[in-house]
C-alpha cells in the first residue's frame, strides 16, 4: 500500500500529470499534454501501435477502447480515404489482409467496406466492422492522444473532422520530410496540432536535420530510428535534445531501436525498455505490448496509470 501511495504522489507532484493552478479536474488529455510539453519529464508516455490489437483487432474501435481502458497515453491509428471521401481506419492500401473483403480502400465506398468484417491477427473472422475516423474521435475525446499515421497528405480532411469533434489538441502527426518541406506543406497546422519529425539515425546528416528542426520549428518530440546497437548516434542525439524535446523510440520489432524490441522485453524488460529510458532518454515508447509496458513503468514510478486519473 505504501508503494502504491508513493507512486501516486510521484505522479501528482513529480510528473506534472495535472496542471497546477487549474480549478477544474484535468482530463486525461490534459495530463498527457502537460507531460508531452515538458522536456524534463521523468514520466514515460506509452503509445499503443494500431491500438491494443493483441486483445482485439488492429485499427478497430475495440482496440482503441482497450487502449483507453488500460490508460495508454497515445494510440497510433492508420487512416485512409474511401472512394466517396470518407476517412476510415486501415493500415494497408487494400482491405484484403484485415477483412473478408477485397479491393483498394481508395476504390471502395464506405458502405461496401462496412459490409465486410475485420479479421484478427490469426485471420479469425470477427463481428467487428471497419471504423470511421469520426467514430474514433467520438470515443477518444479528452481521453487519449491520437497519432494519425498515413494521414499527412489528407490532413485537411483529418483536421476538418477533428475540429468538428473538438479533438484537434489530441492529434499527433509525424513525417520524415525536412524542416523546410514541413513548413511549406504543413506549416498552417503547426500551432494547432503536435508535429514530430521522424529521423533515421543511420542516415548521414541526421544530427544536422535535427538541428535544423530545432532552429525552425522546435518540435515537442522526435521519433528516432536506428538499426544496430553499434550505432553511436542515439547517444549523441540524447545530449543534443536534452532539456529541449522528448525522444520517441519504437519497440514493435527488431531493428527499429537496435535489438531492443517487445518480444525480447518479455523476458528482460530492463534490457529493452529500461535501456531506452535510462541510457537513451526515451520518454515516449511505441509498443505492441502496451499493458506489459505500463505495468513495467508503474513499477518504476514512471507512469500514472491505475492511480485515480479520470477514465
Amino acid at each position: 500500500m505504501k508503494k502504491l501511495l508513493g507512486i501516486f504522489l510521484i505522479c501528482i507532484l513529480g510528473f506534472s500529470c495535472a496542471r497546477s493552478g487549474e480549478s477544474a479536474v484535468p482530463t486525461r488529455v490534459d495530463s498527457i499534454v502537460s507531460r508531452l510539453e515538458d522536456p524534463d519529464t521523468r514520466s514515460v508516455i506509452v503509445v499503443a501501435h494500431r491500438g491494443d490489437w493483441r486483445h482485439s483487432v488492429e485499427n478497430s474501435l475495440q482496440a482503441v477502447q482497450n487502449a483507453i481502458d488500460m490508460q495508454v497515453d497515445v494510440v497510433e491509428i492508420d487512416v485512409r480515404k474511401t472512394a466517396d471521401g470518407r476517412l476510415v481506419l486501415m493500415h494497408d492500401a487494400t482491405i484484403d489482409r484485415t477483412t473478408n473483403g477485397s479491393g483498394k480502400v481508395s476504390e471502395l465506398t464506405l458502405d461496401s467496406i462496412r459490409n465486410c468484417y475485420l479479421k484478427a491477427a490469426d485471420s479469425t473472422l470477427t463481428d467487428l466492422r471497419v471504423p470511421t475516423l469520426d467514430e474514433v474521435f467520438e470515443i477518444s475525446k479528452d481521453r487519449i492522444m491520437l497519432n494519425i499515421d498515413k494521414g499527412y497528405w489528407i490532413f485537411d480532411d483529418v483536421y476538418a473532422l477533428a475540429e468538428k469533434a473538438g479533438t484537434t489538441r489530441q492529434i499527433i502527426m509525424k513525417g520524415d520530410q525536412a524542416a523546410d518541406q514541413v513548413l511549406e506543406s504543413f506549416g498552417r497546422y503547426l500551432d494547432r496540432v503536435f508535429y514530430m519529425p521522424i529521423v533515421n539515425l543511420n542516415k548521414e546528416g541526421a544530427e544536422e536535420a535535427i538541428a535544423d528542426f530545432q532552429e525552425k520549428i522546435r518540435p515537442v518530440a522526435y521519433e528516432l530510428l536506428y538499426k544496430s546497437d553499434t550505432c553511436q548516434t542515439p547517444l549523441r542525439v540524447k545530449n543534443q535534445l536534452a532539456g529541449k524535446s522528448l525522444i520517441w523510440y519504437n519497440t514493435m520489432w527488431n531493428g527499429m531501436s537496435g535489438s531492443r524490441y517487445d518480444d525480447r522485453a518479455v523476458d528482460d524488460p530492463d534490457r529493452v525498455y529500461g535501456y531506452l529510458i535510462d541510457s537513451l532518454n526515451a520518454r515516449i515508447i511505441q509498443t505492441d505490448r502496451p499493458g506489459f509496458l505500463i505495468r513495467y513503468l508503474v513499477s518504476r514510478g514512471q507512469h500514472c496509470a491505475f492511480h485515480g486519473w479520470p477514465t
